[in-house]
């Protein structure tokens, strides 16, 4: 298993799951809003996961590589799109499925999350996987694997400020060793 390929494979799964949305006729409500909200779940615990999991670790890798800047400019950017793309989600909730202001929310969630997918997947993805090793990428996607199943039906949205979820990650990874709790509920 590797975390960088469960993310990918998330992703796919994300694209998938928007389709879909534009296959029911706009007429069926009721489809329509059981289908956003399993995605809306999904897109939220893959953040939380992401959050949780993921960019701590690619912070300490681009440290311990040498490339700290790169790393730090990368999860700024993602958390940042995290914020967008939650924002985004919680702006579908105020029309009714199937509306022409819904399906205009969805298609910006869509953007917002497409966006964000296609930047990761060039930077922060790749750049792990040539830093870190095939051991952490394993033991990280068993950690991610084991979030998003704990968490199946859903996190709280929680927007987090970019620059101090940094910090924190940067202060824990210098500490020398990674509590990736410790970034929880920030």
């Amino acid at each position: 298993m590797d975390i960088t390929q469960l993310i990918l494979d998330d992703h796919h799964e994300q694209r998938r799951q928007f389709a879909m949305l534009e296959e029911v006729d706009r007429s069926d409500a009721r489809v329509l809003a059981d289908l956003w909200a399993r995605l809306a779940a999904f897109l939220e615990v893959h953040a939380a996961a992401e959050e949780e999991i993921f960019y701590p670790e690619l912070i300490r890798v681009g440290q311990r590589a040498g490339r700290l800047g790169t790393s730090e400019a990368e999860t700024l950017d993602a958390i940042h799109d995290h914020n967008d793309i939650r924002d985004a989600i919680g702006a579908v909730a105020g029309h009714d499925p199937g509306t022409d202001g819904w399906y205009a929310a969805v298609a910006a969630a869509n953007l917002a999350n497409s966006d964000h997918m296609a930047e990761e997947e060039r930077e922060g993805l790749a750049d792990f996987r040539r830093e870190a090793s095939l051991q952490l990428r394993h033991d990280l996607a068993v950690r991610f694997a084991g979030f998003e199943a704990r968490h199946v039906t859903g996190v709280p949205p929680v927007d987090r400020d970019p620059a101090a979820y940094v910090r924190q990650a940067e202060r824990v990874a210098s500490a020398g060793s990674l509590d990736i709790g410790s970034l929880k509920g920030r």
